[in-house]
């Protein structure tokens, strides 16, 4: 009968020990998402701060990319934010001018935006070690309505792979995030469109 009970107990923890380890990696591998994901949120708002104090920077377009100054501030800000996830598994970063929605141009989800006009995207440029503007995306900075009652908003999106650690759940994980905040109102007779330039 002993005999029997043992190997009864043995045959359970064989069934048991691959789920219970399949439960502690999983609850591992979620964890280290969701850090990844928060420092990627809090990245972006951290960018999107630095970026809303320079409507009226002035510069309009001052390379062919036409990269507003304030843009570049904002790829910068979150490159040294203390972010945990390292710079390099950060794919893409847009910054734009938001619509209604919280998008770039006139979409109404992340899936269906593209950006081109009032939109930079910057990728990790490994030789510079910062973040480049990429050609393709113009933002003339001089057309922001940066008034009081009627400021236009900023748009940071962040496209970034969480490398997974035990590989199980696949090799990478996406993380995209975005966060949209006004300008700050600029003193009267430069905040509108064409007045700050």
């Amino acid at each position: 009968m002993r005999a029997r009970e043992s190997g009864a107990v043995a045959v359970e923890f064989a069934l048991i020990v691959p789920v219970l380890l399949l439960m502690v990696i999983g609850m591992l591998e979620f964890s280290l998402v969701m850090r990844d994901w928060l420092a990627v949120a809090s990245a972006a708002s951290a960018g999107g701060r630095i970026a809303v104090t320079g409507a009226a920077s002035g510069d309009g377009c001052p390379t062919t990319v036409c990269t507003p100054t304030f843009a570049q501030a904002a790829v910068d800000a979150i490159q040294t934010a203390g972010n945990v996830m390292p710079t390099e598994n950060i794919q893409e970063i847009w910054v734009y001018k938001a619509n209604l929605a919280g998008f770039a141009g006139s979409a109404t989800s992340q899936a269906t935006s593209a950006c081109t006009s009032n939109c930079v995207r910057f990728t990790w440029s490994a030789p510079a070690k910062k973040f480049v503007a990429q050609p393709g995306g113009t933002w003339d900075s001089t057309t922001i309505n940066a008034c009081l009652n009627a400021t236009d908003s900023l748009g940071i999106y962040i496209n970034a792979a969480h490398p997974m650690v035990t590989k199980m759940f696949g090799l990478t994980f996406p993380i995209r995030e975005n966060a949209v905040l006004k300008f700050e109102p600029q003193p009267w007779g430069t905040c509108a469109p064409g007045s700050h330039a």
